[in-house]
């Protein structure tokens, strides 16, 4: 990989970030066919279970200062605000196409940028507050409340948007201050707990499948989190993070390839409306100096 070492930091940056969210679309797929065979409470445990277990193994040197966090109650409340992304979003995979879901839970960047004004002081001009009530709209476009197709489970991925951009804010309020291994190590020890006392009661037998499934998702997930933290960490956040809207190109492939769905003209529309406001919401947030994605929080539940 010599040929990779050599490449300009930015460009290292933007392919750390495209196998990210290449790898967290295929997370998203391997959990669609996994809550098929098992729980949801099964396919939850499986990715943050795993989570721990590679953890622990890769960074067992590092594990005990890791460990020390001056903000436990945040480290908490974003443990279980990435445990209910993450369940809002798996579980409307049960009924929902990878595309559909992923585009409303792309609402997340531009939610983050509403929650920093209303929470932490951040301004947000009307230009912005526009983009925001763009990317609303498409998500509307998405879910049609109120038309025949309409089911209350089209409203879950909108619950994952909301979920990770509570976790995003609360990772910005903890800013630079604690390492990202910390908050991972916090949501893979508050989700694998959480969960441990709940899918015993909820178990079904895994076949053999299911567990290949239950493994590998445990390892991707993992894997596209380190590789997200890696790009923003060679690579500034404000080139790189527009290439995070890739995932939903990802998910409409996957859909194809594996399931034999395309999302329909109303998700395409309503995709292009919330990517485009987003896009545009970043450019002004970059403008202005106030871009601030951080690496753990800008990938997937």
């Amino acid at each position: 990989m010599i040929w990779f070492s050599r490449l300009p930091a930015q460009s290292r940056g933007i392919l750390y970030m495209l196998i990210s969210v290449i790898v967290f679309s295929s997370m998203d797929m391997t959990a669609k066919l996994l809550g098929e065979r098992v729980d949801l409470s099964q396919v939850l445990w499986a990715r943050y279970g795993g989570q721990l277990l590679l953890l622990v193994l890769v960074f067992a040197p590092r594990l005990r200062r890791a460990l020390v966090t001056r903000h436990p109650w945040l480290q908490l409340a974003r443990g279980l605000m990435q445990l209910g992304a993450a369940a809002c979003f798996f579980g409307a995979l049960r009924t929902q196409g990878l595309a559909e879901t992923t585009a409303v839970a792309d609402l997340a960047p531009v939610l983050i940028t509403l929650g920093a004004a209303l929470f932490l002081g951040e301004k947000v001009g009307p230009r912005r507050m526009a983009g925001i009530g763009a990317a609303l709209i498409g998500a509307l476009i998405i879910i049609r409340p109120g038309a025949a197709v309409f089911s209350p489970t089209a409203l879950w991925p909108l619950g994952t948007a909301l979920c990770l951009a509570g976790y995003a804010l609360a990772t910005r309020y903890i800013g630079l201050k604690e390492s990202p291994l910390t908050g991972l190590l916090y949501s893979g020890l508050i989700c694998t707990a959480i969960l441990s006392l709940i899918a015993p009661f909820r178990w079904v037998a895994p076949d053999g499948a299911a567990i290949a499934l239950m493994a590998v998702i445990g390892c991707i997930g993992t894997l596209g989190q380190l590789m997200m933290i890696r790009a923003y960490a060679v690579a500034e956040a404000s080139v790189i993070a527009p290439f995070s809207y890739v995932g939903l190109l990802a998910a409409s492939g996957w859909g194809l390839v594996v399931f034999g769905t395309l999302p329909d003209r109303w998700t395409v529309l309503g995709a292009l409306v919330i990517v485009a406001a987003g896009l545009y919401v970043w450019q002004r947030e970059r403008k202005s100096g106030t871009a601030q994605p951080v690496p753990e929080e800008m990938g997937q539940p």
